[in-house]
């Protein structure tokens, strides 16, 4: 029998005007149908607004079905007395653990779900040591679940469902605030529990590396299920996944604009081990290769400043250290001694596993934060000096949060969006234009401008957040994690639009970014923090050649720049320090 049954589920959800009338429905489900055996692990992709969340809020009982019929374990969502059995038989996760972490110690965080359904007190106590053993997190049960990285605290969040022994566990984008490492420990046990205990695990996922891993995938598009498959099957169709707003694997990229280019290679290559080898195997067998008709290839970077005297310097740093609850028991420094220029019109990548001090770095450009060490610049002027104006200075330099929900505040986006011009002083008309302008360069759909921004998907928030930035018309961009949650079309798109402020406008950006992909393909300079410090700072050629530096980081390279260093190790002769698509295209069609 199946583990989840939905026919022609559907859920439509209630549209209010300002004075809470009815005036219409937004269709989020629209006749989805689909089989999960138990013990599979399933991914579900699809845009953002395809419906992936609504769907598992409903196999958790969070929502109820418009029309159709659900079946989770067995029993019919609709009916309330099996609620609560639902809801233990199929545990949730959220993208951010800090919605679901409730208690001061990790423990007792764990022991909560378990105490809620009424499990008896010697149970609980083996349940919480045994969901922590699970995820590793056996060491960190005395500590509070504020003091943990966000890894961490995602395990521990795990660790709180899978004390529950429920039979499956729905993850909604539970990795898309996570640096790499952090990614890695999460699907780690995510996999485990599915291999080793039969779990059934659903995945909500934009990483198609995720999705890459899994038993089966379902595409959703417009609230229906629109493909489904093994990965194989499912990433082989590169272009009617892009008609969905979706991508593949880098990996899984390359190797198809190669096989377009005429390098024999099988198609269904999904991860870096199996193109390394199909590439082998190929490369040994050119014509191109056997003449050794190839010029070798030097790794070479770009020093990054070159002409950096030239350009006028927009922010600086100088010996700044900051402290979080300095004098108490959770004394922690974020920030030691650091020196840093920002020059007008320069495109920064900020990288740094989680706690590193990435977040706290930024929010001194601004002034959210202030330190009591060290000074602050922007453009020659000492910030903390009481005739400078604060005011002005964050009309100049703008922010975009980690987490859009934070920044909304609204009745309406429209309104949401006016608010940063009308607060420089701007009439509502001229105001109006600016919030309508920045709408549509970051591509949110006219339908959504009147909405509640709470009623938005979490990308379509992250949307509204940058447009409320870009309303302002900032010097400076700063964002934090911008497109964290978002769908790739949508991520590819925003990115392309930061880059066109950054070119059109001669904007300075600074970026925080778990993705180190996306790092790559867009920034000039990345500078790379660890534990407080700047351990790197350079191009992305540069920063990307010290591998083994970074993982030790808990962060990674691109994933084409560990294929073209092994490919290196192997004998072959390509510039190992490739950092993007590209150019490691251009690399291996000099060997095909």
């Amino acid at each position: 029998m199946s583990f989840i049954t939905a026919k022609n589920l559907k859920h439509h959800f209630v549209r209010r005007d300002e004075e809470g009338r009815t005036i219409g429905e937004i269709p989020a489900l629209n006749g989805i149908d689909l089989d999960v055996e138990p013990g599979q692990f399933i991914a579900v992709l699809g845009h953002n607004g395809s419906g992936k969340s609504t769907f598992a809020k409903h196999l958790n009982v969070l929502l109820s079905p418009t029309e159709g019929t659900l079946f989770v374990d067995g029993k019919n969502v609709e009916d309330e007395d099996e609620t609560w059995n639902i809801r233990q038989s199929a545990g949730m996760i959220f993208q951010n653990p800090d919605n679901q972490i409730v208690a001061g110690v990790v423990e007792e965080d764990v022991a909560f779900g378990p105490e809620n359904i009424g499990v008896p007190t010697e149970e609980i106590v083996t349940r919480v040591e045994e969901s922590l053993a699970a995820v590793d997190m056996t060491e960190y049960r005395h500590h509070s679940p504020n003091k943990l990285s966000g890894g961490q605290k995602q395990r521990v969040a795990v660790a709180g469902v899978v004390a529950m022994r429920p039979k499956c566990i729905i993850m909604d984008e539970p990795t898309a605030m996570l640096d790499p490492n952090g990614r890695r420990e999460v699907l780690k046990t995510a996999h485990r529990l599915n291999r080793e205990e039969g779990v059934t695990i659903i995945l909500i996922t934009h990483y198609m590396e995720e999705a890459a891993e899994a038993d089966f995938v379902f595409v959703l598009d417009q609230g229906k299920v629109v493909m489904r498959g093994n990965p194989r099957e499912i990433f082989s169709r590169v272009e009617d996944l892009h008609d969905y707003g979706l991508d593949v694997p880098q990996i899984t990229r390359l190797a198809y604009e190669l096989r377009k280019e005429g390098c024999p290679l099988p198609d269904g290559i999904l991860n870096r081990a199996q193109l390394l080898d199909a590439l082998c195997e190929s490369i040994l067998k050119s014509d191109v290769y056997k003449n050794k008709n190839i010029k070798n290839s030097v790794d070479s970077a770009d020093p990054f400043g070159s002409d950096v005297s030239e350009c006028d310097e927009k922010l600086r740093l100088e010996q700044i250290s900051y402290t979080y609850g300095a004098g108490t028991a959770y004394e922690k420094q974020a920030l030691k001694n650091i020196n840093l220029s920002v020059y007008d019109g320069d495109f920064i990548g900020i990288i740094g596993h989680t706690g590193s001090g990435k977040s706290t770095l930024i929010q001194l450009f601004n002034g959210l934060l202030k330190t009591k060490t060290g000074k602050i610049y922007f453009e020659g002027q000492d910030i903390s000096a009481a005739d400078f104006s604060m005011h002005e200075l964050r009309g100049r330099v703008g922010m975009v949060f980690q987490y859009p929900e934070y920044q909304l505040f609204e009745t309406t986006v429209l309104k949401d969006v006016e608010f940063g011009p009308k607060n420089q002083g701007l009439d509502e008309a001229v105001a109006m234009e600016k919030a309508k302008t920045a709408l549509r360069q970051v591509k949110l759909d006219e339908n959504c401008w009147k909405m509640s921004p709470f009623e938005l998907s979490g990308g379509q928030k992250r949307r509204a957040a940058i447009a409320g930035v870009i309303a302002m018309e900032p010097e400076v961009l700063i964002l934090d994690e911008p497109t964290a949650g978002m769908d790739p079309q949508g991520r590819d798109e925003l990115f392309r639009l930061i880059r066109e402020l950054h070119d059109d406008l001669h904007m300075t950006v600074l970026l925080v970014s778990h993705s180190m992909e996306d790092v790559a393909d867009y920034v000039d300079r990345i500078i790379v923090m660890n534990q407080g410090e700047i351990m790197l700072d350079g191009t992305p050629s540069e920063v990307f050649t010290h591998v083994r530096e970074l993982e030790e980081a808990s962060l990674a390279v691109p994933q084409v720049t560990y294929l073209l260093t092994e490919l290196r190790e192997r004998g072959y002769p390509v510039n190992g320090s490739v950092t993007t698509l590209e150019e490691a295209k251009k690399e291996i069609l000099k060997l095909c």
